[in-house]
């Protein structure tokens, strides 16, 4: 990057789906690029749920940033958190360690994604887990096997049963996934080794305040993964809110209370609180309004991607926070930048819908394929192991998933059971 001087600058804040997406599309490209973020490392969000029920390790859905450029010489990373933005004087202010430091800019491209929401209460975080990043994950592993080795040792209480409750908050993909992934846990791994000597029953139950789960999806597809999270043993309770969680126990709407030591919050995320950084109109979701071609109302010069924008497709439908949106936002958000570069006319986005899809355990999934074609049960996992396969970065991450999951598959072993603080 010795000639920056010659070339535009453009810093990525975010090293999620979009940004590392626009980072692939500039790379070589005649301009210099800082990727920011405060990991050194992309994580593979949708296997987040598997290191939390013990099937993956950590590091298997994780790949160094600086890896995936170490071929790119105008691409350079930085680990630190964005701490402020200046739209006016083009300035983006990180803090590194203990000290601040401060950038300029000719383009910016925000793609620093969502956090969760609690929708107005947000003293139900206080007793709850997340699961956002690669240290929630981590930190649910580590909870749910230390409470199960105090548990085995105790007499049948109260307690003890809250200990071995697990409740999921969130009827949607991330919910289902978590939620039949952490019964398969107990009832294919721990059980036949806790119950060696003092038997125990565990229970996973989901919560979900709307009357459905997935909501997005047409309605055989959901009333099929309602069967199959049952027929898995996972007790699934709709039409009920979580109104208040604390160190031992739930409260649902309707007064009811849940034993339980470990809650995991699902329900809904809304954009990094960094988008109010710019002081640019905001929607109800903290998402920043955009121009078809990525590009703020207000600010040709800075792109917004992701989680962390919000545009209407024809049918005045704001596109959702799934990763594909924000791959191929992040992907035009660069070519359009290059574009004004060269003077030319910048495109507006276009959405290529490949469908969704959710995993609810061992041969059970739902599939709506392009939005056309239904898929569920064997053929609908199948088609999720295969894609989630495909988008993993790293052939060593691809290689040493394969194995995990034969392995998994056929012996009902998950080995990344250690407990570390």
């Amino acid at each position: 990057m010795n000639e920056s001087k010659f070339h535009p600058r453009i810093i990525i804040v975010g090293a999620g789906f979009g940004g590392i997406f626009a980072a692939k599309t500039l790379a070589g490209k005649p301009v210099d690029v800082l990727l920011i973020d405060s990991n050194n490392y992309h994580t593979f969000t949708p296997l987040l749920y598997q290191v939390a029920s013990s099937a993956l390790d950590p590091s298997e859905i994780a790949y160094p940033i600086r890896g995936i450029f170490k071929k790119s010489e105008n691409i350079d990373t930085m680990m630190g958190n964005v701490v402020d933005l200046d739209k006016v004087n083009h300035i983006v202010t990180i803090e590194v360690g203990e000290k601040k430091v401060v950038e300029k800019y000719d383009y910016l491209i925000l793609a620093a994604g969502s956090v969760p929401t609690y929708f107005g209460n947000d003293h139900l975080a206080e007793n709850s887990f997340e699961l956002r990043t690669l240290d929630d994950a981590i930190k649910i592993r580590n909870h749910i096997l230390r409470l199960f080795e105090r548990a085995l040792w105790m007499p049948p209480s109260d307690q003890r049963t809250g200990m071995t409750t697990i409740v999921v908050v969130g009827g949607g993909p991330t919910g289902l996934e978590l939620s039949g992934a952490l019964y398969e846990l107990y009832n294919h791994v721990l059980e036949p080794e806790y119950c060696k000597n003092h038997c125990m029953s565990a229970r996973v139950i989901l919560v979900e305040r709307m009357d459905e789960l997935l909501a997005p999806y047409p309605e055989k597809l959901r009333i099929a993964a309602m069967k199959q999270l049952k027929s898995l043993g996972v007790e699934v309770i709709t039409g009920q809110s979580v109104e208040d969680i604390s160190e031992d126990h739930i409260v649902l709407e309707d007064g009811s209370e849940i034993l339980t030591q470990t809650v995991i919050w699902t329900a809904g995320v809304q954009a990094s609180r960094l988008a109010e950084r710019l002081g640019s109109s905001l929607s109800r979701r903290g998402t920043l309004t955009v121009m078809n071609t990525l590009s703020l109302l207000d600010e040709e010069k800075i792109f917004t991607v992701g989680d962390v924008a919000y545009l209407e497709d024809s049918r005045e439908i704001p596109y959702p926070m799934l990763i594909p949106v924000a791959k191929q936002q992040g992907i035009l958000a660069a070519k359009n930048i290059l574009r004004n570069i060269h003077g030319e006319e910048q495109k507006p986005f276009s959405y290529k819908d490949g469908g969704i899809m959710a995993t609810i355990g061992r041969r059970r999934a739902v599939a709506w394929i392009y939005n056309k074609i239904p898929l569920t049960g064997f053929i609908a996992w199948i088609a999720w192991l295969f894609l989630h396969l495909l988008s993993l970065m790293g052939f060593r991450n691809k290689l040493n998933v394969l194995v995990n999951w034969v392995w998994n598959y056929f012996t009902f072993d998950r080995s990344v059971r250690i407990v570390l603080d």
